[in-house]
């Protein structure tokens, strides 16, 4: 790990006027993620602004009847937080299903959102990597590919979005409040927060230079039946080689959205109108998965995530379709 200085913010505009004074600076609040690529030199700031006393850990409603959480609420907070289990369940699921219970602890909302788009060749520091270094270009294309992207992909990176918190909030209709250095706040729309590769895989999110989260809305809950349904490698410990999101309604209406296949959470709203006025039935769930990835592209060893992914959306929406009310529907948590 190379050298670098540590600064507490004392408010958010003065941590992001001190990340974007200098290019390499970080912020830095759980760590999860960022300390693991400073270790393997990938990422290598020369300054870190630490923003955990800025009393951005707190969960409050909202006017319109939503939620407003901090970026700062741990991970295990959030999914242990009752209104969250109530009115979001596929949240609550989905933070569940990610890591390990000592991550989760750890992990902040803001930082779950904000983790590298990443595949192993990124990791590689002896492979090419555009994420890493720009125009280097894409070990994977033509690599070790059944972990990969099939969505979304592009000539420059195939790598998958590994988040899972990310995909259920996707499937809320989320908002990221952010501050930038001159003291200005947006709320941008958790559709357009990450970026498709396109030819540019290393910006990966919306966010400006030293532009730093504040915390995330939730509209007024939806209703309906949540699930969050994760395929992966084995039990724990691992990113999902795909992830389906759902809300389902008695009327067959819903929302879906898909993770582990794409360099962000994948939402097609055209999907979910064929779901519109139907009997809830497996037929309609297999139309909206056929729309969902009739844009796919597969590589040279992850072809199957076409069929699973069809299979698991079915499964998903079906399951959803038999089950109590999500208050119900969801583990308890210890």
């Amino acid at each position: 790990m190379r050298a670098f200085t540590y600064e507490r913010a004392t408010t958010p505009a003065d941590a992001a006027t001190a990340v974007a004074r200098d290019p390499t600076a970080r912020f830095i609040a759980g760590g999860t993620n960022l300390l693991d690529l400073m270790k393997l030199e990938i990422e290598t700031p020369r300054r870190l602004v630490d923003v955990n006393g800025l009393k951005l850990d707190k969960i409050e409603p909202t006017q319109d009847g939503g939620l407003r959480i901090g970026a700062l609420v741990r991970n295990t907070d959030l999914a242990a937080d009752k209104r969250v289990r109530k009115g979001y369940g596929v949240l609550s699921r989905a933070l569940l299903a990610g890591a390990s219970g000592q991550l989760r602890n750890k992990a902040t909302t803001a930082g779950n959102l904000l983790q590298r788009t990443r595949c192993p060749y990124f990791y590689d520091t002896n492979m090419p990597c555009n994420k890493r270094t720009p125009g280097a270009g894409c070990s994977a294309i033509g690599g070790f590919t059944r972990g990969h992207a099939v969505l979304g992909t592009s000539e420059a990176c195939i790598a998958t979005h590994p988040s899972d918190m990310a995909v259920a909030m996707r499937i809320l209709d989320a908002g990221v409040e952010t501050v930038r250095p001159d003291g200005a706040t947006r709320t941008i729309p958790i559709a357009e927060f990450h970026r498709l590769p396109g030819a540019t895989p290393h910006i990966e999110t919306a966010l400006t230079a030293g532009e730093l989260i504040t915390a995330v809305t939730l509209p007024k809950p939806v209703g309906g039946v949540h699930a969050y349904h994760k395929v992966r490698d084995r039990a724990s410990y691992a990113f999902a080689l795909v992830s389906v999101a759902t809300i389902l309604h008695k009327d067959g209406s819903g929302r879906v959205a898909l993770g582990g296949v794409a360099h962000k959470p994948w939402r097609n709203e055209t999907a979910e109108s064929v779901l519109r006025g139907q009997v809830p039935a497996p037929q309609a769930f297999g139309r909206a998965a056929d729309i969902l990835l009739q844009d796919a592209k597969t590589y040279a060893h992850n072809a199957f995530k076409i069929p699973l992914a069809r299979r698991a959306i079915v499964r998903t929406l079906t399951q959803a379709a038999n089950a109590t009310p999500q208050i119900q529907a969801i583990k308890t948590i210890r």
